[in-house]
C-alpha cells in the first residue's frame, strides 16, 4: 500500500475483514427525521464487534501482516475503543496485543482490553509516557505499532463502514461524521467521493474541541490543546495522513455545543433504542443545532461507537 490509502484499498479491506467483522445494517426513525427536517439513515457502528467502528481499522491492519510480522505481536497506545478494537484483532490473529494505557483509564476499558486477551503496560497520563512506554515495548518485542488513526491500513478499515453505506443506501444527498484523529472521517471521505462524488461530505465536531474545524480554515494543522467536551472519543488531533485527506475531501466541519450532544445522545437512546456514547451523537447534533441546518434532504449518519459509562450518564444529576 501507498502511504495515502484510496479507494482500492478500502475494496481490499472490505474482503479483508469481511469474515471478521458484523455488517451493521441501516437504521431509520421517523421521529427523528422530524425533529430534524431530514430523511436521516444511521450507519450503527456501536453494534459493531467491541461497540466501535475502530474494529474495522484494527482488523485490516492485523490481517495485513505477514506471517513474520503478525509472529512479533502488534503494539499501541490508547485509553480507548483503539486499545479494545487492536486487542480483539490480535486475538483473532492468533497473535499478541501490547497496550500502553494511561493509569488513569476507566476501569471498563481496562477490562475490556484484559478480556480480550492484550497485555497492558501502565504508564503516566502524559503523551510522553505514553509514548516512551510505547517505545520501550517495541525494542523489547519487535511488535508492529497500529497507530489509532495516522495509518494508511488503518484509514482504509474505516472506510469500509461509509462503502457499506453506499451500497445499501446509493441515493443520499450528504453522509456525515465525528471528527477526532480524523481516521474514520478520512476513509468516509475516500469512499463517498469515489462511489458516489455528487454526495455532499460533512464531518461534525464538538466546540470545545473543534481543532479539526480551525485546521482546514487555517489550511495546516493546529494541535488540540486542553480541549473540553463529554465526546471523550474526539479528543485527538488530525494526523499527517488524516489532514490533507479531509482537506481534499470534506464540504465543511460543522461545530457543535455540549448541550446539543446531550440532547442528541438522549433523543437516540430514547427513540431509536440504541446504546450510543456521546461522541456518536456529535453529528445528529450538528444537522439539529442549526449551523448547518438542512431541509428534506437524505442523509446519512455514521454512529461511531456505544462504549459509555451507564454510570455517569450526561443527563443524570
Amino acid at each position: 500500500m501507498k502511504d495515502f490509502p484510496s479507494f482500492d484499498d478500502i475494496r481490499q479491506a472490505a474482503q479483508r475483514i469481511k469474515p471478521h467483522v458484523h455488517r451493521t445494517p441501516i437504521l431509520t426513525c421517523e421521529s427523528l427525521d422530524r425533529i430534524s427536517g431530514c430523511k436521516l439513515f444511521f450507519k450503527p457502528e456501536n453494534l459493531q464487534k467491541v461497540g466501535a467502528f475502530k474494529f474495522r481499522g484494527a482488523t485490516n491492519a492485523v490481517f495485513s501482516l505477514s506471517d513474520k510480522e503478525a509472529a512479533q505481536g502488534v503494539a499501541t497506545h490508547s485509553s480507548g475503543n483503539h486499545a479494545a478494537a487492536l486487542a480483539l484483532a490480535a486475538s483473532r490473529r492468533g497473535t499478541k496485543a501490547h497496550i500502553i494505557m494511561p493509569q488513569n483509564a476507566p476501569a471498563i476499558k481496562k477490562s475490556a482490553v484484559l478480556g480480550y486477551g492484550a497485555e497492558i503496560t501502565f504508564c503516566e497520563p502524559t503523551l510522553k509516557a505514553r509514548e516512551d512506554g510505547l517505545n520501550a515495548v517495541v525494542e523489547k518485542t519487535g511488535a508492529v505499532i497500529i497507530h489509532p488513526y495516522n495509518d494508511p491500513l488503518v484509514i482504509a478499515g474505516q472506510g469500509t463502514a461509509a462503502l457499506e453505506l453506499i451500497e445499501d443506501v446509493p441515493d443520499l444527498d450528504a453522509v456525515i461524521a465525528p471528527v477526532g484523529g480524523g481516521g474514520l472521517m478520512s476513509g468516509t471521505a475516500l469512499a463517498i467521493s469515489a462511489l458516489a462524488p455528487r454526495v455532499r461530505i460533512i464531518g461534525a465536531e464538538p466546540s470545545g474541541a473543534d481543532d479539526a474545524c480551525r485546521s482546514l480554515q487555517a489550511g495546516r494543522i493546529i494541535p488540540s490543546q486542553n480541549p473540553t467536551t463529554i465526546a471523550d472519543g474526539l479528543l485527538t488531533s488530525l494526523g499527517s495522513l488524516t489532514f490533507p485527506i479531509l482537506h481534499k475531501h470534506l464540504e465543511r466541519i460543522v461545530t457543535v455545543s455540549e448541550q446539543a450532544i446531550i440532547s442528541a445522545m438522549r433523543q437516540i437512546w430514547e427513540r431509536m433504542k440504541l446504546v450510543i456514547e456521546p461522541s456518536s451523537a456529535v453529528p445528529l447534533a450538528a444537522i439539529q443545532e442549526g449551523q448547518w441546518k438542512q431541509q428534506n434532504i437524505r442523509i446519512g449518519v455514521i454512529l461511531s461507537g456505544g462504549n459509555v459509562n451507564l454510570d455517569e450518564l450526561p443527563w443524570v444529576k
